[in-house]
């Protein structure tokens, strides 16, 4: 039997020293061979989302030099500041002036890419405008990560993950007690856009191999909120909007936390038919699914007149014991739940040390911190974190006549050599084919992670094909958004016949993707290994729920399981009820994680002609995604917290009521005069706010009493106009006739054969030169089996005899349909 989680035993103090001193990774520990080794990155962003992209790449090798401007990056002060700069070399330039400028476009020159996360506006007329730096450096990748779209709507256009969650959607989708925005304390959204904007620009580097030119990529704050909340823009026009005041739990009663007898908290991921009944079953409320109102339909779980009396039963239930005793029960039933745990306590875990995904490095400035290691792991090409974050300006002028070892040929403040200019033009790709048209993808995802990573490849132009059993993949209907851009297979990999048709389009195959349970893929007889027999060059990416190594290594993962057992949900719930993230936190960053896993795999195979395998986990993922919060050195300030509905950090930086909505303020005291002057504290202080409130409250509560009298949207407009960083709290529903939104196609309408339409997430990213064109569509069930199976050399005949053995299904296309939330 496989013991719980939180059945390990505890080691003592002076023990977990001693495990983390033996397991624990430093800079002095780790494999420096990676796959962009000699590939020389300028990052000139600032903030959060730019920084980490840049520090992906030089995890994995790049040669990344951190240009800041005189004042420095802001996020400087921010304790994350130590992770998402790791591993670059630090100059100081001010591409504003004429010496900077020159400067600038010496370093560009001699870069093969790199990342800019001003606006738009901002950069125009300047040596980092986007169109003038492709056109006066043909062969930079110049990978764009402006805070919202081109241009931000807020005041100041700075990078703003609260502000960017209300005007995309993502803070009213957040489950909670009232209808209302939550203030989310993790910036997921923005964690997103930089781990798939590394992803967009390492296949733009791969694209170049090929075509010899660079190109501009856009990865926009937008963009980041496609990745975190694809589930969430399926949306049918015909449906009212989403009702979200379900409690911090969640909508769906088998899909939640409950607490038990002893006041410990635990996750019940019952998500499947499977699990339902195995739950049911052990809970001893099985004759719920009898109940004339479910009448044996699990979908009726879900429905909003059965939530609340289904929940109250299992919340009965396990009240009856304790959290120990109800995860050894649940787990003799193989049915996936999980404790809650402490965010300060998860890179302590025994699971995180033995994956290496606790690192320990001595910062100039911050002195030893601990914080996240590498989530990524490329078996040939493993990488590693080669220094710390670089002091304002430390490598200025210091001219070591080389690159501190990573491979470039120029001196550490940025004078690389120049690169070769491509000449003439570039190798035609196909019009609107990605740039990632002509690579073979074998797609053996279930649930969301795998079929996601599948997904964004067919977005990046990869030939994406989903292999699943003759029953289909169980979460295909539901999550069919997850799905779309692949062609659809049904293969049984149990008999040998279906594995011969598999290894038929393994040896066409560029990579193979995969989210089963440790060991699934062996006994199927489809390991890397005999992967590798059928075709050596082949790459294949996996994601677990626990990693490779450890106490867990052999137990099934689901997002909120991983959510609870790092602490995300007791932090966002602070002094209140855990909560449960809406957006499925884990399973999209580990989805765009495997593309980049697969771009970097196959940048280095171009290089060495060698495939290998690589892994990620949820687990190392839960630590990636909450990073900066994390990140531990002397004298850090405490990572925030949340609490009930929660609204924001402080008096001047929360969510405000309007006549018809909320609005999201980013004010501090240095505002009051701005807010004053534009008569947003027409009302008297000591009127609205309780007896003895601080100045600030004071403050807050008359600007809270001007707003309430205005529309949401004049609100923004009165706030922006006084230089104040607000936004509307805005509904994904509304994104769909957002002209912004749809002129940079962030949703896509598609057409029913009967007439009706449905949305879904539109583009990913901008590339000038290989931008994807088609819409992507998801699959039927086999809709594809006669002609992929064709395609890898098995005759009609074959086919015909796979069909009839039930092996191979046949289907039409698929029509989706929006179902009931079930997160």
């Amino acid at each position: 039997m496989t013991i719980p989680q939180c059945l390990l035993p505890r080691p003592t103090a002076a023990a977990a020293r001693r495990v983390i001193v033996r397991r624990r990774r430093t800079i002095e520990d780790v494999a420096t061979v990676g796959a962009l080794d000699g590939i020389r990155v300028l990052d000139l962003s600032t903030g959060v989302a730019g920084p980490m992209a840049a520090m992906l790449l030089a995890d994995h090798g790049a040669d990344v030099i951190k240009a800041e401007p005189p004042a420095g990056d802001p996020a400087r002060a921010e304790p994350g500041f130590a992770l998402w700069n790791r591993g670059k070399r630090g100059i100081v330039v001010d591409h504003r002036g004429d010496a900077g400028a020159r400067r600038l476009a010496n370093a560009l020159a001699g870069a093969d890419l790199c990342v800019v996360s001003e606006p738009s506006e901002a950069l125009a007329g300047t040596v980092l405008d986007p169109p003038a730096a492709a056109a006066a450096h043909p062969g930079l990748v110049y990978v764009h990560m402006p805070p919202y779209l081109a241009d931000a709507p807020w005041a100041g256009s700075r990078e703003s993950h609260a502000l960017l969650a209300a005007a995309s959607g993502v803070a009213m989708r957040q489950v909670s007690y009232e209808e209302r925005p939550v203030d989310l304390i993790y910036p997921h959204s923005v964690y997103a856009q930089g781990i798939w904007a590394a992803a967009c620009g390492v296949a733009a580097l791969l694209e170049r191999r090929r075509s010899g030119f660079g190109q501009v990529v856009t990865v926009a704050g937008v963009h980041g909120t496609l990745i975190t909340s694809t589930g969430s823009l399926g949306l049918d026009e015909a449906m009212p909007p989403r009702i979200t005041a379900t409690g911090p739990g969640g909508p769906n009663p088998c899909y939640t936390r409950y607490v038990c007898a002893d006041g410990q908290w635990l996750f019940l991921a019952a998500l499947t038919p499977k699990f339902q009944h195995a739950a049911f079953a052990a809970l001893g409320v099985d004759d719920v699914l009898a109940d004339e109102r479910i009448g044996g339909d699990l979908d009726r779980l879900v429905l909003p007149e059965n939530r609340g009396w289904v929940g109250a039963r299992i919340a009965a239930a396990f009240a009856g014991r304790g959290r120990d005793e109800w995860l050894r029960i649940l787990t003799e039933v193989d049915c996936p739940a999980g404790p809650l745990g402490r965010r300060e306590d998860w890179l302590d875990h025994p699971q995180i040390v033995a994956t290496g995904m606790r690192l320990e490095l001595d910062d100039p400035e911050r002195g030893r911190v601990v914080m996240p290691g590498m989530p990524l792991v490329l078996t040939r090409t493993p990488g590693g974190v080669r220094r710390p974050a670089p002091r304002l300006g430390q490598h200025d002028g210091s001219g070591d006549g080389g690159d501190g070892g990573d491979g470039g040929d120029g001196g550490a403040d940025g004078s690389w050599s120049p690169r070769t200019v491509p000449s003439g033009p570039p190798v035609p790709t196909g019009r609107g084919s990605g740039p990632l048209a002509g690579y073979r993808v074998i797609d053996l995802g279930t649930i969301l992670a795998g079929p996601y990573a599948g997904m964004l490849l067919a977005e990046l132009g990869a030939d994406v094909v989903k292999v699943e059993p003759p029953a289909g993949d169980s979460f295909r209907e539901r999550g069919f958004t997850y799905n779309r851009g692949m062609r659809g297979l049904t293969l049984d990999l149990r008999d040998p016949r279906g594995r011969d048709a598999f290894d038929h389009l393994v040896r066409r195959a560029d990579v193979v993707v995969d989210n089963y349970r440790p060991g699934v893929l062996d006994r199927l007889g489809i390991g890397y290994a005999a992967l590798a027999r059928v075709n050596p060059a082949v790459v294949a990416l996996s994601n677990t729920g626990y990693g490779e190594g450890g106490p867990l290594s052999d137990r099934p993962g689901f997002d909120p399981i991983l959510q609870g057992l790092s602490g995300m949900m007791t932090a966002q719930g602070g002094d209140d009820e855990p909560v449960f993230h809406t957006i499925p936190v884990n399973d999209v960053a580990a989805a765009a994680l495997l593309v980049l896993g697969a771009c970097l795999a196959l940048h280095h195979r171009e290089r060495a002609g060698e495939g290998q395998r690589g892994w990620t986990s949820l687990a190392g993922i839960a630590a990636l995604m909450q990073g900066g919060e994390l990140v531990r050195h002397d004298g850090r300030p405490s990572a925030p917290l949340g609490g009930r509905d929660h609204i924001g950090p402080g008096p001047l930086d929360r969510y405000l009521r309007t006549i018809d909505g909320w609005v999201r303020v980013q004010a501090s005291p240095r505002h009051v005069r701005a807010l004053r002057d534009a008569g947003l504290l027409a009302a008297e202080p000591g009127g609205v706010a309780a007896p003895g409130a601080s100045d600030e409250a004071r403050l807050a509560a008359a600007l809270a009493a001007t707003l309430a009298g205005l529309r949401r949207d004049e609100a923004v407009d009165r706030l922006t106009a006084a230089g104040i960083p607000a936004a509307a709290a805005r509904r994904f529903e509304e994104l769909l006739t957002d002209p912004e939104c749809l002129r940079h196609e962030i949703v896509h309408r598609h057409e029913r054969p009967d007439g009706t339409s449905y949305f879904t997430a539109g583009r990913f990213a901008w590339f000038t030169r290989t931008q994807q064109g088609a819409r992507l569509l998801a699959p039927g069930l086999g809709e594809h089996s006669r002609s992929v199976l064709v395609e890898a050399g098995l005759s009609a005949a074959t086919v015909d005899a796979l069909v009839a053995a039930g092996l191979v299904t046949e289907g039409e296309p698929m029509v989706p349909q929006i179902l009931v939330d079930y997160r």
